[in-house]
């Protein structure tokens, strides 16, 4: 099961897209076209962000006005899309890291929504963003030490640790995409976006990995409306 029922509450227009990938093909290098993907998204978002201030977009408005809300005041935490568009309108181009991971990236650029993912077969559902209870684990990517959640801290977690911390801000490593991954769950996470673009970037995300990583894909919606739903099977 997914849940959002915890963060709808304060939150009434968080909804989030779960993605559900199987049989996945990551063995390889991302193959050239999914760097043209990605490359081609930095373009578009770098012409359209220009030097506008990230503060005057809505998109990422709504984020930083939800960090507040829950008690992050550091300019240095910033939801996961904002750092991505900081980093095209720099100039600079993203990391590329593989098929999957270049693919989300891309979504989120064009659709500029936070998209994470994680290994399915390292995680033990039920999923859930909540608030943090301060006795969650959590490891951050490429590092080695623990940095738990702050009671109250918006988290992504699963049953035994926490995914995410910050809401979608930085992601635990032990259930990170890999080359050995075979099945996958992705979020589109949307504060201001619309109902109808959230299924948009769904449907594309979807499309995209069926195509470049050979995958199956279902998707369910969870808002708060409909805040638990099971984990969709392809």
């Amino acid at each position: 099961m997914f849940a959002i029922t915890e963060v709808t509450g304060r939150f009434p227009d968080f909804r989030v897209a779960l993605v559900v990938a199987t049989e996945l093909d990551l063995s390889g290098a991302s193959p050239a076209d999914c760097d043209d993907l990605l490359a081609a998204a930095e373009g578009v978002a770098a012409g359209r962000l220009g030097t506008t201030p990230l503060s005057a977009m809505p998109e990422l408005a709504c984020w930083r006005a939800a960090y507040k809300a829950f008690g992050v005041k550091k300019t240095s935490y910033r939801s996961s899309v904002e750092r991505l568009l900081k980093t095209v309108q720099r100039g600079e181009r993203l990391a590329r890291v593989n098929a999957l991971v270049d693919i989300y990236n891309a979504v989120s650029l064009r659709h500029r929504m936070p998209v994470g993912a994680d290994d399915l077969d390292r995680v033990t559902p039920p999923l859930a963003f909540r608030f943090a209870r301060g006795d969650e684990s959590f490891v951050p990517l490429g590092r080695a030490d623990p940095e738990p959640p702050a009671p109250g801290e918006v988290v992504y977690a699963d049953a035994e640790k926490c995914l995410c911390r910050r809401w979608n801000w930085y992601q635990d490593g032990r259930s990170a995409i890999r080359p050995t991954t075979r099945r996958a769950v992705l979020t589109i996470q949307a504060l201001a976006p619309t109902a109808a673009a959230l299924t948009e970037a769904a449907a594309e995300l979807s499309g995209l990995i069926a195509r470049h990583c050979r995958a199956r894909c279902a998707v369910v919606i969870a808002d708060c409306d409909l805040p638990v739903v099971p984990l969709p099977t392809p």
